[in-house]
């Protein structure tokens, strides 16, 4: 096998490594092809071209391929590949801000179970039964409001 042939095999074999390491995840064809092409390609230099040159070729394509893997992690090229924006809008499901204050009465829209649905001032939110089971158009009074729901206990429980 020639010189040219076994260069290009090892040229392959990282090639595919490269797409191994940053396209596809996992153990997949494209590394087990590149570790075979250099494989071959430094076993043909060692068949048809004697042991000196099997071995440069050997420690040829281990040094090439560790400064491919430097250099491709270092590039700034793969930066144009990544998602530069930081996302720092922020979304606030506070009921504290909502007009529902402690002691408020509503109704059970759903069965508290012991959660459920609860219409408080017109505005439906989330609610906790601290008395167990409150059944459904019951009654409640707010004991006190989280920032996604609200503690309640049915009025007529007392």
């Amino acid at each position: 096998m020639s010189i040219l042939a076994i260069i290009l095999l090892i040229f392959l074999g990282i090639l595919l490594f490269l797409v191994e390491f940053f396209l596809i995840p996992g153990v997949t064809i494209a590394g087990i092809g590149g570790a075979i092409l250099m494989g071959v390609a430094v076993f043909m230099a060692y068949k048809t071209h004697g042991a000196t040159v099997g071995n440069y070729t050997l420690l040829t394509t281990l040094l090439l391929t560790i400064i491919t893997l430097v250099f491709a992690l270092r590039a700034k090229t793969w930066r144009r590949l990544m998602l530069s924006r930081n996302i720092d809008g922020k979304f606030e499901v506070g009921l504290e801000e909502q007009k529902i204050k402690v002691g408020d009465t509503g109704v059970s829209i759903t069965r508290l179970n012991p959660i459920g649905k609860v219409m408080v001032n017109g505005i439906t939110v989330e609610a906790k039964s601290i008395k167990g089971f409150v059944n459904q158009e019951t009654k409640i009074e707010v004991v006190k409001v989280l920032t996604t729901q609200v503690i309640v206990k049915p009025i007529n429980s007392e």
